[in-house]
C-alpha cells in the first residue's frame, strides 16, 4: 500500500474510533479529532489518492486560481471548477437578504449567470480576500505623516506579493527560516465568504536543492477537503521547485481540527476497505515549463497550463455532500 492511502486511511480509522461529537457552523455535526501530521516523500510519487478516484483538473483549477490572486469564481465556473459554488451562492443571497424561498435564482440558475453574464459574475461572483488575494496582494499600509497633535495626515497603500517574495528568497536565501506565506489576514477575516482552513505554509531547502513545503491547516474535512488539499500542496510544491530549479522533497500537513461530517461516516468506512494502487507521476506541459523558466511564474500560469498523470490508477469515486 502505498504511504498517502496507509496514512490517509488511519486517519479516517481514528476518527471513526477515537472521535468525538461536535457540532459546527454548518449544523451538520461532526465526529472530530485534534492535532494530526501527514508526511508524504514527494520521490514516491505524487500524493494523489488512489483509494477512490480524485478529480484532479479540479483541483489543479483552483490551484492556479490562487496562484494568479483571483478571488471572483468566474475563472473557476469557467473552467468547470464547482468547489467553491455554494459559498459564492450563500453570499449572494446574504447580500440581497434572501432566503431559500423568495431567492430569485436557484443555485443552478446562478451559476449561469456568473458564466454568461461578466458584469453579473463581477458584482455577484466575488469572495471576498481570499486565499489569492493574501498570497499575491496583502495590503500593507503606511503612515507617511503625523502632526503635532498625532493625527494622521497621509496614509499610502501597497501591496505584498507573498509567492514573488517567497521565491526570490528561495533563489537569493534558501536557509532563511522565513519561507512563509500566509492567508491568515486577521484584519479582513470578516470580509471573507469563509475564513481560510488551510491558512499559511512554510517551505525549506535541504542541501541547496531539495525543497519541501509544510502547510499548516485549523479545519479539515477529512473526506472531501483534505484529499484535495494534500494533492493541491503537493502540485504547488512541485511548480515551487521547477521555478527555482530544486528537487521537491518532504510534503507535510500539519493538521488542527480533523473531522468527518456525520453524512460522511458510511463513506469514510467504505473507503477503509478498499486497497491502494501505486502512486501516480506528475507530467508538466513541455509549454508550461518553457514560460516559467524563461518568463517566469506568472507569465506560465496565464499561458497554456497543462498537467497530466501517469500511472493514475484508483478506485470509483465515493460521492459525498458538501457542508457549506
Amino acid at each position: 500500500m502505498n504511504s498517502i492511502d496507509r496514512q490517509y486511511k488511519e486517519l479516517l480509522y481514528h476518527i471513526l474510533h477515537y472521535g468525538i461529537e461536535k457540532q459546527d457552523r454548518t449544523g451538520t455535526g461532526t465526529k472530530s479529532t485534534f492535532g494530526w501530521q501527514i508526511r508524504h516523500n514527494m520521490s514516491d510519487g505524487f500524493p494523489l489518492l488512489t483509494t477512490k478516484k480524485m478529480a484532479f483538473k479540479t483541483m489543479v483549477t483552483e490551484l492556479l486560481w490562487f496562484l494568479r490572486g483571483d478571488t471572483n469564481i468566474k475563472f473557476l465556473v469557467d473552467n468547470g471548477c464547482h468547489i467553491w459554488d455554494g459559498d459564492a451562492y450563500k453570499a449572494y443571497k446574504t447580500k440581497y437578504g434572501y432566503d431559500d424561498i423568495d431567492s430569485p435564482l436557484s443555485m443552478g440558475e446562478f451559476i449561469t449567470e456568473i458564466k454568461t453574464d461578466n458584469e453579473f459574475a463581477k458584482e455577484n461572483g466575488e469572495l471576498g480576500p481570499i486565499y489569492g488575494k493574501q498570497w499575491r496582494k496583502w495590503d500593507k499600509q503606511h503612515v507617511t505623516h503625523v502632526d503635532e497633535n498625532k493625527v494622521v495626515n497621509f496614509v499610502t497603500m501597497e501591496s505584498v506579493d507573498q509567492i514573488a517574495n517567497l521565491i526570490n528568497e528561495l533563489k537569493t536565501n534558501p536557509d532563511s527560516r522565513r519561507l512563509m506565506v500566509s492567508a491568515w489576514n486577521v484584519g479582513e477575516l470578516d470580509q471573507m465568504v469563509l475564513p481560510p482552513c488551510h491558512y499559511g505554509f512554510q517551505c525549506y531547502v535541504r542541501d541547496g536543492k531539495y525543497l519541501s513545503l509544510m502547510w499548516n491547516q485549523r479545519s479539515v474535512d477529512t473526506f472531501l477537503g483534505l484529499p484535495f488539499n494534500i494533492a493541491s500542496y503537493g502540485l504547488l510544491l512541485e511548480i515551487l521547485a521547477k521555478t527555482v530549479n530544486m528537487v521537491p522533497d518532504q510534503l507535510i500537513g500539519n493538521l488542527g481540527d480533523v473531522h468527518l461530517y456525520n453524512n460522511h461516516i458510511e463513506q469514510a468506512k467504505e473507503q477503509i476497505s478498499r486497497s491502494s494502487f501505486e502512486l501516480p507521476t506528475l507530467k508538466m506541459n513541455p509549454i508550461f515549463l518553457a514560460n516559467l523558466e524563461h518568463k517566469g511564474l506568472d507569465e506560465a500560469i496565464n499561458g497554456q497550463v497543462n498537467f497530466e498523470l501517469d500511472n493514475y490508477q484508483y478506485h470509483p469515486s465515493i460521492k459525498a455532500p458538501l457542508s457549506n
